[in-house]
């Protein structure tokens, strides 16, 4: 059982190890969730912001703007 069975030391090793990564790319993904979810609330109910993020995001302007994209390298 320990070595020749399906559920052998290694294979249960090798599993949990997995497990481990898959429950803290979990932890990761759900505080992005919340992060995405803050953000959302925030741009709905603030009309100062939800243009900032139409600005910085989608180089978004008002007629009659020019805007200018500058890259560092």
């Amino acid at each position: 059982m320990i070595f020749l069975d399906s559920n052998d030391f290694i294979t249960r090793f090798n599993m949990s190890s997995k497990l481990r990564t898959l429950e803290n790319e979990k932890e990761f993904y759900q505080e992005k969730i919340a992060e995405v979810e803050k953000d959302k609330q925030e741009l709905t109910t603030n009309n100062e912001l939800l243009e900032k993020f139409a600005r910085e995001k989608y180089l978004m302007k008002k007629p009659g703007e020019d805007i200018f994209i500058i890259e560092e390298k």
